[in-house]
């Protein structure tokens, strides 16, 4: 039995793959090829269109690396193809078996509209069905030589990743370009073929459909002319269609296809190449949808439908007619699919409200859903954030890709760190690339958690990242898995259709409570220092210019708010923010575009920050404290003299308004300013840090440490940092020179100075400033290490049994022990301003300006104390995709905050993140706002999107706890609303906030809650 098996599924591979599906295209015709190699970066049609083009033969290679290349292809459907299925098909070379990441190329009338692209798995153009005969056919066809970056291997280094260092050795080599026909009843046979035997491969040996199937192929197979494979092809599909016509088990499981087409905004391309990634994509999405009625595709990202709108208007007309048709669904309602840990919590909301905000605008459609099934792991603060944008539903698939546990679920119900709960689901399928191939239908069934409970997921499916989508053969398939025997029932569907049929069959699905932390991609929180600082700096400055832009917009007559250029420098930002950028884990030339972008966006952030400054009239000096905390600090004049300055939250007040606290002194290396007295250790690192108000040791150990770790993760360098790191390292205790560089009453400096590794220098400037318990650390790295991470450890005299790290909107605790495998695979974290450790009655925080990874463990020391220690990941040095990743100059600060409970945290963070400002103004006007309550926390302050003249508001509850306090506005206030993120009222009766006589708005939040309000002028103040 066992021979007979063996024989008939090696005769139906052998006759399948040698036979049948070379016969699919019945004959072809060679295209007259012509070449023209577009010089530097990719030109509009019309110049290629002009362009002079040279004879070029098939077998020649073609393509320099990052380089277009554009053919112009002109043939003739003879006349004896009257009445059959004519397609062009176009092979530029392709390699491998990853569709996304090599050539492609679109093909365009010569009048410039684009027909439809070519890719490894989707290699034709319709030309007639049928045809006429005699068609003259002419195309235009922008052919990009994408190098495969990684080729197979995600440990090798290559200079490819950048169009600076890749060379010019053409890459590709052209094999086919015809005019042919598709013999239809061919096709058919094939994918009937493929799709009996890909389920019986995957059937039970004892499953009598498996053996059904194998006789019922054995059989077919002898019905099929070897001679004349068309000409038999009826009879053998014959033979079949009872085998494909049994249906499936009442309580078959029931996949939710969704057509898709993953598309990142950068990876192992730029920016610049996705514009066309997109083009090309949804170019065949269109153009599948006038071939199947029943063709739905689900698809992201805003920021791609506008690049498709500003650049491709043929291709946005056929978009919008299919979303009118219902065939096209926009989905996720985000500017990207951004990052899901590292964005801050406004640039999360801005996602939200971006995306939301341009379905709406273009399509009528307010999408339901948050699709992101790619990043790198999810935040608490997801579940509220996506509700007050109007959200029901959030989908991804990467917890799949856990290391270590396996999430419990599939479908649930997922709880915010307020309360907030959406129904969630990750595809069993564990891909968002299906093809619905007999292995993955087999997967889905085997892998889905709640048998029993829930019937039904979903699958994204569609070739992707330029692959081309979901293709017609994926269609073919769908059909054929409708309804049969052994295989789980697929139904082509709205991804809300599926939400809604999910909940209500699974309505009481259990709940995860937290962050959705992927047990993978963990260095992603520290790769590309430069990239994240970019981030990191510009949030805080569309912050800052917001404040001010509002202040003066309420103020200063005459001056106009920059609604055009915040919404511009906002949607870059957002960009940046992608799950492949923002992560560190692209190639260099996408890092290299970043930084630059954020350069930009810095400059003119300080303009329009400045501008609305200066119109507040000049008359002085004054201090500007964009934080929602009142600030009592050391200030740097414009001379850089240090000032001791008290500031308002979201004011001003003049440079010399406050009475200078105890002095600072500098003894030796002791620094102290009464609240906190720092030694420094000859080695450099912090010998002491005493609490001289709690009167208490600080440190157990060293501080400040600096241990550079080997750090080369089993695969995926950019992204992964495995735990064998910790165990070899080298801790970088020789100064080259530890100096006292001030010494003034309001500040006291001292600056040590290493050496290491292969050339790389450190320089960190340790400082106290009076009146403040925060001890910095300024910190210029001259980086040149390869496959190394540094780390800065402050081991803390405290018992701390969990951390507490920001996050958006509020923060998460994290045991600091390792009882079970959830807790020990979270062996590197992420928080945003700030960690805290603490004990009762006493904590810790370390904060930070740019920096995210982290991890905190504890110790029992052999006098029997606990010692908790934070170490901070300040720089990795991984070689893929981008060789020269971290290489060179960063600059930041880090900080020590003794005595500090959530709240000094949350306001420290803000105060380091959100410099004091130094400007010539005069006497300013009150605060635009002004909030009273502990934890109450003002994240946002603008104007309203639609040019009302409302003033926006947007605050939190920062401490875990319920807070109650009072809003005041710095203007006549007529009438408050609260409302969702799109600044739209929220139900009648929900949305009224009162407001008393003294223009006061009473406030009560529960803990983490975001309250958005949109507060009307009055007359008066118009």
């Amino acid at each position: 039995m066992h021979d007979e098996r063996r024989r008939i599924e090696e005769r139906v591979e052998r006759i399948h793959n040698q036979r049948i599906k070379p016969a699919v295209y019945a004959a072809a015709v060679p295209f007259a090829v012509e070449a023209w190699q577009a010089p530097g970066e990719p030109v509009p049609f019309e110049e290629a269109a002009a362009a002079s083009y040279a004879p070029f033969a098939m077998d020649t290679p073609w393509g320099p690396p990052w380089g277009t290349t554009w053919f112009r292809m002109r043939g003739r459907v003879p006349a004896e193809w009257a009445g059959r299925r004519v397609e062009a098909v176009i092979d530029l070379g392709f390699t491998g078996d990853w569709p996304g990441n090599q050539a492609e190329a679109l093909v365009h009338r010569t009048d410039g509209t684009p027909l439809k692209a070519v890719n490894p798995l989707n290699q034709y153009v319709p030309i007639g069905n049928p045809a006429t005969g005699g068609e003259e056919i002419d195309y235009l066809v922008e052919a990009a030589s994408n190098p495969d970056i990684l080729a197979g291997d995600f440990a090798r280094p290559t200079p490819l990743g950048d169009v600076l260092t890749a060379g010019d050795k053409p890459l590709y080599t052209f094999r086919r370009a015809d005019l042919a026909i598709l013999d239809e009843e061919v096709w058919h046979l094939d994918l009937d073929v493929q799709v009996l035997r890909e389920l019986m491969l995957e059937l039970g040996e004892h499953d009598p459909r498996r053996h059904e199937i194998m006789h019922t192929l054995d059989r077919a197979l002898d019905a099929l002319d070897l001679d004349d494979i068309s000409g038999s092809a009826t009879a053998v599909r014959e033979v079949l269609a009872p085998a494909l016509a049994r249906p499936a088990h009442a309580s078959a499981h029931t996949l939710s296809g969704v057509g898709h087409a993953h598309i990142d905004s950068a990876w192992l391309w730029p920016i610049r190449e996705t514009k066309r990634k997109t083009s090309r994509t949804f170019s065949n999405v269109t153009s599948l949808a006038d071939e199947y009625d029943d063709f739905i595709f689900a698809c992201s990202q805003a920021q791609q439908y506008e690049w498709v709108r500003d650049n491709y208007p043929h291709v946005w007309a056929r978009i919008q007619e299919s979303v009118k048709k219902g065939q096209w669904a926009p989905v996720g309602g985000m500017w990207v699919e951004a990052d899901g840990n590292l964005p801050g919590g406004e640039a999360l909301a801005r996602q939200l409200i971006h995306g939301k905000r341009f379905f709406i605008e273009h399509f009528g459609v307010e999408t339901k859903g948050v699709w992101l099934p790619d990043s790198f792991g999810y935040n608490a603060s997801y579940p509220q954030l996506a509700k007050l944008a109007g959200n029901e539903w959030f989908l991804t698939q990467k917890l799949s890709w856990n290391q270590t546990n396996k999430l419990p679920h599939h479908t649930f119900w997922w709880e915010g760190i307020d309360g907030t709960r959406i129904f969630t689901h990750f595809p069993p399928i564990d891909t968002y690339n299906a093809r619905f191939s007999g292995e993955e239908m087999s997967r889905t069934v085997r892998n889905y958690a709640d048998k029993g409970r829930g019937t039904r997921s979903l699958a994204p499916f569609g070739w992707g990242d330029g692959g081309g989508g979901p293709t017609r053969e994926i269609m073919e398939r769908a059909r054929r898995l409708a309804d049969l025997e052994g295989s789980p029932k697929v139904v082509v569907e709205h991804p809300d259709a599926f939400f809604k049929a999910a909940r209500e069959e699974y309505p009481d699905a259990p709940v995860w409570v937290g962050e959705l932390y992927l047990e993978l991609h963990r260095a992603t929180y520290t790769s590309q220092a430069r990239t994240k600082q970019g981030n990191r700096r510009s949030e805080h400055k569309l912050r800052e210019a917001e404040l001010w832009a509002t202040t003066a917009a309420l103020h200063a007559p005459g001056y106009a708010y920059p609604y055009e250029k915040l919404d511009r420098l906002w949607k870059t930002v957002l960009l940046h923010q992608f799950h492949d950028i923002l992560p560190g884990s692209s190639i260099a030339w996408v890092h290299r575009e970043a930084e630059a972008e954020y350069a930009r966006v810095a400059t003119e952030l300080e303009e329009l920050t400045a501008e609305a400054v200066a119109a507040l009239g000049g008359g002085g000096p004054r201090v500007f404290n964009t934080s929602p905390r009142d600030r009592a600090e050391v200030v740097r004049t414009s001379t850089g003299a240090p000032a001791y300055v008290e500031v308002p939250a979201g004011g001003s007040a003049p440079l010399d308004g406050a009475a200078p606290p105890r002095p600072v002194t500098v003894t030796g290396r002791v620094l102290d300013n009464g609240l906190v007295r720092v030694e420094v250790a000859e080695d450099g690192t912090l010998a002491s840090v005493r609490d001289l108000t709690a009167d208490r040791e600080v440190l157990a150990d060293q501080g400040n440490l600096l241990r550079l770790h080997t750090d080369l993760p089993n695969y995926w360098d950019a992204w992964d940092i495995d735990k064998h790191y910790k165990n070899r390292y080298t801790d970088l205790l020789d100064a080259d020179s530890v100096t006292v560089v001030e010494q003034d009453p309001l500040i006291g400096a001292i600056r040590v100075e290493r050496s290491f590794g292969k050339g790389s220098k450190i320089t960190q400037t340790i400082t106290v400033r009076a009146g403040s318990r925060r001890i910095d650390v300024e910190t210029e790295i001259d980086w040149h290490e390869a496959e190394k991470i540094l780390k800065a450890a402050f081991p803390v005299d405290l018992r701390a049994p969990h951390s507490s790290a920001e996050i958006q909107f509020g923060h998460v605790q994290r045991p600091t022990h390792t009882n079970t495998s959830w807790e020990a695979a979270r062996f590197e974290v992420y928080g945003h301003r700030w960690v805290h450790i603490g004990e009762p009655g006493y904590g810790v925080a370390v904060i930070n300006d740019s920096t995210y990874g982290h991890d905190v463990s504890r110790t029992v020391r052999e006098d029997g104390g606990t010692t908790t220690t934070v170490r901070l990941s300040l720089v990795r040095a991984p070689r893929v995709p981008d060789p020269e990743a971290d290489q060179g100059r960063h600059r930041f600060t880090y900080a020590l905050l003794p005595g500090a409970s959530i709240e000094d945290a949350v306001a420290e963070g803000y105060a380091l993140n959100l410099p004091l400002r130094v400007a010539d103004a005069q006497g300013a006007p009150e605060p635009v706002v002004s909030v009273d309550g502990a934890g109450l926390t003002v994240e946002a302050v603008k104007l309203a999107d639609d040019a009302s003249g409302d003033v926006v508001v947007r605050l939190y509850e920062s401490g875990g706890g319920r807070s109650r306090g009072t809003l005041r506005t710095g203007f006549p206030l007529a009438g408050v609303h609260v409302t969702d993120l799109l600044e739209r009222p929220l139900a009648e009766g929900a949305g009224d906030a009162v407001v008393d006589g003294d223009g006061a708005v009473a406030v009560e939040l529960r803990p983490f809650q975001v309250l958005t309000l949109r507060l009307k002028r009055a007359a008066t103040a118009q």
